[in-house]
């Protein structure tokens, strides 16, 4: 159970980040601080690339709540198979690991960060859409369709205290979407831009380098940090519909747009 708390703000509108249509926040307090028609979650190391990496290949990642005792029970209900966070080969939250699944495969995927930010999203009535850096240019081409207010979520990691630890690699997959849309940016969401032009011809430097990184390396995940940092790899658009994530960007996306 995290200790953070939903951010109230109607009683403080000044959180909105003014008109911007395009925003940028951290985790769930920045998804109830500010609702939008699509939120876009960005979970570079684990959650969204795995969604990327099980959606491209025809299959439908069921996001849920960490540590939820019902997991298994929305499983069955569900018809789809619980991830096992402690089984790297699968499936489980190691992208690589759902890089095996095939069409029709449906898998629940809890996770502490992404998994329980798309919840949240979709809770709030959000059009819930997931992007990493293998897919930002397909997923920034996909939201340029639509209408309405976006807020990118890089959902971070956790401090030992379950409170949220904003994560750089989040930071810099929130940048690379937000520098592909055009419209009006927060100074929050033009911030994320420039730390993204600042470090992306050092990509796997500075990412290996950070404490997420570092934390990939030492568990032994350096194969799904190589996985998660080739950029622009997938032209996959996993938004969430029914429960599950699927791939929309055949019914979305242009021809030339798809063979890019």
């Amino acid at each position: 159970m995290s200790n953070e708390k939903d951010v109230d703000a109607d009683a403080r509108p000044w959180l909105r980040q003014g008109d911007a249509a395009i925003r940028f926040e951290w985790g769930v307090p920045g998804i109830t601080a500010l609702p939008s028609d699509i939120v876009v979650v960005v979970d570079v190391l684990r959650f969204t690339t795995a969604v990327d990496a099980g959606v491209s290949r025809g299959a439908v990642v069921l996001p849920y709540r960490w540590n939820d005792g019902t997991a298994q029970d929305f499983a069955l209900r569900m018809h789809a198979t619980l991830a096992d966070p402690g089984d790297e080969r699968g499936p489980s939250l190691s992208p690589i690991s759902l890089g095996s699944l095939h069409r029709g495969d449906r898998v629940v995927l809890p996770s502490p960060n992404g998994s329980t930010c798309a919840v949240t999203a979709n809770e709030k009535g959000s059009v819930v859409v997931a992007s990493c850096l293998r897919n930002a240019s397909a997923v920034a081409a996909w939201v340029m369709q639509q209408r309405g207010t976006v807020t990118v979520i890089a959902c971070g990691e956790r401090w030992p205290d379950d409170s949220l630890r904003p994560a750089l690699e989040d930071y810099l997959g929130a940048g690379a979407l937000i520098g592909a849309l055009t419209g009006s940016k927060s100074p929050e969401a033009e911030a994320a831009v420039h730390v993204w032009q600042a470090n992306r011809d050092r990509l796997y430097e500075v990412v290996s380098s950070c404490v997420s990184g570092r934390e990939a390396i030492q568990r032994g995940w350096r194969g799904d940090l190589d996985f998660a940092l080739h950029v622009d790899a997938s032209r996959c658009v996993p938004m969430l519909r029914d429960g599950g994530f699927v791939d929309v960007a055949p019914e979305t996306l242009a021809p030339e747009l798809l063979e890019q």
